[in-house]
C-alpha cells in the first residue's frame, strides 16, 4: 500500500513539475497562481503583453514593472512563452495542417468528363 501511495504522490508531483503557464496565452487567473504573483503583478504582466505584442522570450519578463531578478529566477521554471498568435504544437488544429483533407470531392471519371 505505501508503494502504490509513494508511485502516485511521485506521478502527480511530475505532472506538476511539468505544467508551465505561456506568458503569451496565461489568463490573469492563471498568472495570480504563480508564486509571488498577486492580483497587480498579473495585471501588469497582461497589460505589457498588450502593449508589446506579447513575450519573444520568458527572459522579458524581467522588464515588467515589479519583476524584479530574484521574482525572476523564482518563476523561470514555471514559465514558457510561444510566438504570440502561434498555438503550442500540442494545441494545435489537425485539420489546419491539411485543410483540404475531408473536403475532397470525388472527380467524375475520364469517361463522363467527354
Amino acid at each position: 500500500m505505501y508503494r502504490l501511495l509513494s508511485a502516485l504522490a511521485l506521478a502527480l508531483f511530475a505532472q506538476c513539475a511539468l505544467a508551465t503557464v505561456n506568458l503569451n496565452t496565461a489568463s490573469k487567473d492563471e498568472l495570480v497562481a504563480l508564486p509571488g504573483i498577486g492580483p497587480v503583478k498579473a495585471q501588469a504582466i497582461l497589460d505589457y503583453r498588450e502593449k508589446h505584442g506579447g513575450f519573444k522570450s520568458v527572459e522579458e519578463l524581467k522588464d515588467v514593472k515589479g519583476i524584479g531578478a530574484k521574482r525572476f529566477e523564482a518563476l523561470k521554471s514555471e514559465l514558457t512563452v510561444t510566438p504570440a498568435g502561434k498555438p503550442a504544437a500540442a494545441k494545435a488544429d489537425p485539420k489546419a495542417a491539411n485543410p483540404a483533407k475531408g473536403d475532397i470531392k470525388p472527380v467524375a471519371d475520364a469517361k463522363a468528363r467527354k
